[in-house]
């Protein structure tokens, strides 16, 4: 079974698709599809969407990029919607959350500002909660380790890594799997192919970010979960590796870090 730790399966790319992508990749043997919210508007969205398909499951946070629309009182409505998510099985983790320096109108000083107080705040929830985090890292890994490290939360993933081979030892160190995904697949990806060789592998699950981040041979269309087999084929045939058992150790390595999935 091969597990999609990251799939905006509730995009309006998919239209009226969501259910049908859900088993189109259940058949090519994705056992489960992780959904992560990007903003209180789509809270309830990413929760029915993993109560209707059978191999779903789903994440609440604010994702960085919708930050410059969010208000405080976001936070208290996020607090609230976890406490109640506690008792629904299909909600394994605090996400998509943190920092990105990349989109240049977040990078100007009060929107880093305010970015760093909504991760910051999020940050606490999951700890408070207990849960693990699913974490938006471009342009900003040394300072979302910062603030990991001041405000541990129960783990999580570094989603769509493109770090260092330190920083992603900083992330490891912490408890955390690395995302890799479609942008592994292309061959001038040298650095995401070294640390996707040469990492050990129970730091590392596999993601499709779909629609987003589509690999190669799909480039530049939509992605969908899937992909997430011949995806990790890309990965067993840099580590040597058969694609059964990086379907194995990637799957394990996502129910290790995400213990409400394993449940």
């Amino acid at each position: 079974m091969w597990i999609d730790t990251h799939c905006h399966l509730d995009a309006h790319e998919f239209g009226d698709e969501s259910a049908a992508q859900a088993a189109l990749a259940k058949a090519q043997g994705v056992g489960m599809i992780v959904i992560p919210a990007v903003a209180t508007a789509n809270f309830s969205i990413v929760a029915q969407l993993a109560a209707s398909v059978d191999n779903a499951c789903y994440a609440l946070g604010i994702h960085p990029i919708y930050v410059p629309h969010a208000e405080e009182d976001h936070l208290r409505v996020l607090r609230e919607q976890v406490a109640a998510a506690m008792s629904d099985p299909r909600f394994v983790a605090l996400g998509e959350i943190g920092l990105d320096f990349f989109i240049p109108m977040l990078t100007e000083s009060a929107m880093r500002e305010k970015q760093v107080y909504f991760f910051r705040e999020q940050l606490k929830i999951a700890r408070d909660f207990d849960l693990p985090v699913l974490m938006h890292v471009r342009r900003s890994q040394d300072v979302v380790l910062k603030h990991v490290r001041q405000i541990r939360p129960n783990g999580g993933i570094a989603h769509a890594f493109n770090g260092s081979e330190q920083q992603a030892k900083g992330y490891i160190d912490l408890g955390f799997k690395l995302g890799f995904g479609g942008a592994m697949t292309f061959t001038r990806a040298l650095q995401i192919r070294r640390l996707a060789a040469e990492l050990p592998l129970e730091s590392i699950v596999l993601e499709t970010d779909a629609p987003d981040i589509s690999p190669s041979w799909i480039h530049p269309g939509r992605n969908s979960p899937d992909q997430i087999p011949r995806i990790g084929a890309v990965l067993a045939e840099l580590r040597g590796l058969t694609p059964e058992a990086v379907a194995a150790a990637t799957s394990s390595n996502a129910r290790a870090v995400l213990p409400r999935l394993a449940a």
